[in-house]
């Protein structure tokens, strides 16, 4: 894929008379990794969940790998098909094994065999480190295991594009690396990704760009060196000096994902 993965044009979303979303313009390019900061409130998950159309926009365009998913005569299922989506919370069933998340979606939406369909599961839970934790159920992993869970469910779907609803913000502070070390590989393979995220460590180092937004418009974007460490405008720097914690950790690169924390 090249040229631009998501296109978003003039986007307003509105819940009765609160207008959460003000006209949002924002281009991703395929390979790109744009990360979305803010304060509580600003629009950031509503702007992800307008992208795949979980929250229906009020006005405006959206358009994915090409595809207006905002024209009313779009097949939805099918772009869906092309964007990964991994949430705050991580919507695994309990009472399937971790083969078992990472498969089923496979076979009941793209229609695979049960042989391909295992073979990939098997394939993307390697990938994100969890080759040893097939047979285990949702209650016998870590919350960092289950998120890593999400993210194979969704790799084993193909997607062109992954969107993520702050991914690390359920978990507990010692398990939140191994998540973004899967997820920095991830934009090491190029995969486009549009990312709502407090972690300002990750957005700093992995991010080609970050996006501030307040009140439901984009206050500044540009590169992390310039959002994060040189902020232009006010509400910015207001926002960055609540946030920031200059003793943070930073993100684990290559090797990581290893880890069964």
């Amino acid at each position: 894929m090249s040229g631009t993965a998501i296109e978003i044009t003039d986007l307003r979303k509105s819940f009765g008379a609160n207008e959460v979303l003000r006209g949002i313009d924002l281009d991703v390019r395929a390979g790109e990794v744009v990360c979305v900061i803010g304060p509580s409130g600003s629009g950031k998950s509503t702007l992800l969940r307008c992208v795949n159309l979980l929250e229906e926009p009020s006005s405006g365009t959206v358009r994915v790998t090409g595809v207006e998913v905002t024209d009313p005569e779009v097949d939805i299922d099918a772009v869906r098909r092309r964007i990964g989506m991994v949430f705050q919370s991580f919507n695994l069933f309990p009472h399937l094994t971790a083969l078992g998340n990472v498969t089923i979606a496979q076979r009941k939406v793209l229609r695979r065999g049960k042989a391909e369909a295992e073979r990939t599961a098997r394939e993307v839970l390697e990938r994100v480190g969890l080759a040893d934790k097939l047979a285990s159920y949702p209650a016998r992993l870590s919350g960092g295991q289950q998120q890593r869970v999400a993210i194979a469910r969704s790799l084993a779907m193909g997607p062109e594009v992954m969107l993520f609803d702050e991914p690390t913000s359920a978990l507990d502070p010692e398990l939140v690396g191994d998540v973004l070390g899967v997820m920095r590989e991830l934009a090491e393979d190029g995969m486009t990704m549009l990312v709502v995220t407090h972690e300002m460590s990750f957005a700093r180092e992995v991010a080609d760009r970050v996006v501030f937004m307040d009140d439901g418009v984009i206050v500044e974007e540009g590169p992390p060196s310039q959002v994060i460490d040189a902020p232009r405008h006010d509400r910015t720097r207001a926002f960055l000096a609540r946030v920031l914690d200059p003793a943070a950790a930073r993100v684990p690169g290559k090797g990581s994902l290893g880890n069964s924390t």
